[in-house]
């Protein structure tokens, strides 16, 4: 080990890891790929260190995280480990009822703090949030790690070439059947179907789609959605049959700043038959492209057949011939690793990191905007959020 190297260790209590999203994506791909890399390095002898507790109601769980993980701490005392000032950062991965009091705890007790989406159950508390790490001088983000899929990332690149020209449209496709648990087991937790625990689709994917959007192709100007219940009853994982209170598809039209139309179709009650679990079709004047989470594929003007309109025959057109794949030009990272290491460097070295708390409100009010259109059967106008001024917080 090189004696000269700096190292700073950065504590972080990890709530809510034992679950499906905590565990794969936060802490093994992405805290733990941290620590055995040796850190996240930010000068050439200088690296940022990880230095993880986790935290959860069941101490078996937890038990049994550590041992797969290699993490030594844990703790069932949320309120002890947020009086220890070795503990610079506090990230949340519970369920979203229960991320508002302990996001407003962290910030009391001088935390930073990072967590998953939706960061709360309303605009007005996801706004308060904000104010209260804003107030309180503290750093924070929210994730949004489908910013960092190289299949978005290409995309990105695409466009950074005008590639598409004046891009006039998008579709996302979104979704797989999730099992009802009567035959076979749910491959989703069971809160995801009552509307009383927080759950649905809108609520669960709006979110996803406005910074995806917001950051790709154009802000939010309004949207229209309708969401629906197609499987009325399902299977807890106690075996319990439970009625399902919440959406399990959606189908939403955005209309962006700039002109560009999208829409989402999000559904758990959907078979497959496309290139990826989600994939975006981008249309744009000069050429198409359509990408997944790590693939992408082009059809420039110049490619593009001619199809002519004759139901009485076979297609001679083979359409998908006529894309080329986008060829693998840099190195792409876990997603949600990726931001995990912007953020660290943010709170160590002060590097800019503007996927805030405001950015996760943005995502809850699309998805309050996206039920109060489907209650409406109307469209609904998604207007800025506004901020008060930090002297009159």
């Amino acid at each position: 080990m090189n004696t000269n190297q700096t190292i700073h260790k950065v504590g972080i209590i990890m709530n809510g890891v034992t679950g499906r999203m905590g565990t794969n994506q936060h802490l093994m791909r992405s805290i733990v790929e941290i620590i055995k890399q040796g850190g996240v390095q930010v000068g050439p002898a200088e690296f940022i260190m990880p230095d993880p507790i986790l935290v959860g109601r069941d101490e078996v769980k937890l038990r049994k995280l550590c041992k797969m993980s290699g993490v030594e701490k844990m703790t069932t005392n949320l309120d002890e480990v947020m009086k220890d000032p070795y503990y610079q950062i506090y990230f949340d991965a519970q369920t979203t009822g229960r991320r508002a009091d302990a996001v407003k705890m962290a910030a009391k007790a001088g935390k930073h703090v990072y967590c998953e989406k939706p960061v709360a159950v309303s605009t007005a508390s996801a706004l308060e949030l904000y104010e209260v790490c804003e107030k309180a001088g503290l750093k924070h983000g929210v994730v949004q790690d489908k910013l960092w899929l190289p299949g978005m990332l290409k995309l990105k690149r695409l466009m950074e070439n005008d590639f598409f020209g004046k891009i006039l449209s998008v579709r996302g496709e979104f979704g797989y059947w999730v099992f009802e648990g009567f035959n076979v087991p749910a491959q989703r937790p069971s809160w995801n179907y009552r509307k009383e625990d927080d759950g649905g689709i809108i609520v669960d994917m709006l979110c996803h789609w406005r910074y995806v959007l917001d950051n790709l192709f154009g802000n939010v100007k309004a949207v229209s959605c309708i969401g629906a219940t197609h499987i009325p009853e399902r299977v807890d994982e106690k075996g319990k049959v439970y009625k399902c209170t919440a959406d399990d598809a959606a189908y939403a039209t955005f209309e962006l700043e700039g002109g560009v139309i999208a829409h989402f179709n999000s559904s758990w009650v959907t078979r497959v038959r496309r290139d990826d679990l989600l994939t975006l079709h981008v249309d744009g004047t000069k050429g198409s492209a359509v990408a997944g989470l790590r693939e992408c594929w082009t059809q420039h003007y110049g490619n593009t057949p001619k199809p002519v309109w004759n139901p009485d025959i076979p297609n001679p057109i083979n359409f998908y011939e006529g894309w080329s794949k986008v060829p693998e030009q840099e190195v792409f990272d876990n997603a949600f690793k990726a931001e995990w290491e912007l953020f660290l460097k943010h709170v160590v070295k002060n590097e800019p990191f503007r996927w805030n708390l405001l950015e996760g409100a943005k995502g809850v009010q699309l998805a309050e905007k996206g039920l109060e259109s489907w209650a409406k059967r109307a469209w609904v106008d998604v207007s800025p959020l506004l901020i008060p001024p930090k002297g009159e917080r």
